[in-house]
């Protein structure tokens, strides 16, 4: 006998993976709840405000590439480490936010290693992996997708003119639980540093914050953060996080008068 297509249908959705069906069935206050892209990481991501313009983090531009459908909550705080971030309450206060369907983007490392400072080292291969699965865990409890970004790299060079890496074994360790979690990566720092190296000494003091009195090799001025957003939607969308209606502008020109530095809030 043949099935009707109510029952097709219904056999159809029946098997929806769970995230997926969660993300179509979610409610808030009777409507469908929008999708969101948490961000939890350090400055290199994190909203600079009026104060510390043109210092700019990749979590700002990161909207500029997504359907407006998808909503960018940026966490990042500068300064956090997957411990210090946890230890805080930060991550506490993002699972009690974040929905079935949404996805939790986990960039640490920058201060992780600093072994000078108990309240933010991490070691890389045990307890900078265990905060990590923390976050994992907690956007997996709640329906949400977590993914992985190895940390940005910072600018630098060696004496013949070639982009170095300054992260250490974190990348190595976080490449390492994506394969053990099954957790989507994005190869953030590998892809940086090529980008620089193609850049080169000079050409890339244009992507960081360079001002006539400041010389920062870590952080970025909105031409960085444009370029560093843009290779994380482009790794979203290689690596199946997102599809392709959920991205766009991969290709073109982002003028950096889209960059907007708030002013602080006030108490």
């Amino acid at each position: 006998m043949s099935l009707s297509r109510r029952q097709v249908t219904a056999a159809a959705v029946s098997s929806l993976p769970l995230a997926f069906a969660a993300a179509q069935t979610a409610r808030a206050g009777g409507r469908r709840h929008p999708r969101s892209l948490y961000i939890a990481g350090d400055s290199t991501a994190a909203q600079k405000y009026s104060d510390a313009a043109p210092e700019t983090g990749w979590g700002m531009a990161l909207p500029f590439f997504l359907h407006e459908d998808l909503r960018v909550a940026n966490h990042a705080v500068n300064g956090r480490s997957s411990k210090s971030f946890v230890d805080e309450g930060r991550l506490d206060a993002l699972l009690a936010e974040i929905r079935p369907g949404d996805f939790l983007l986990i960039q640490f490392a920058h201060n992780d290693e600093k072994a000078e400072d108990p309240a933010r080292h991490t070691e890389p291969w045990t307890t900078y992996q265990d905060h990590l699965r923390r976050y994992v865990d907690g956007a997996r409890a709640r329906g949400a997708r977590p993914v992985l970004a190895t940390p940005v790299e910072r600018r630098r060079f060696d004496a013949a003119g070639d982009a170095v890496p300054s992260h250490g074994e974190y990348p190595a360790a976080m490449r390492a639980l994506a394969r053990q979690e099954g957790v989507a990566l994005l190869d953030v720092q590998a892809l940086s540093l090529a980008l620089w190296q193609r850049l080169g000494t000079e050409g890339t003091k244009a992507y960081f914050n360079w001002t006539a009195t400041e010389q920062d090799n870590t952080h970025f001025n909105p031409p960085g953060a444009i370029a560093v957003a843009r290779t994380v939607a482009r790794e979203l969308l290689r690596g199946r996080v997102l599809a392709h209606r959920d991205v766009r502008r991969l290709d073109e020109e982002i003028p950096e008068s889209w960059i907007d530095w708030p002013e602080p809030a006030t108490a």
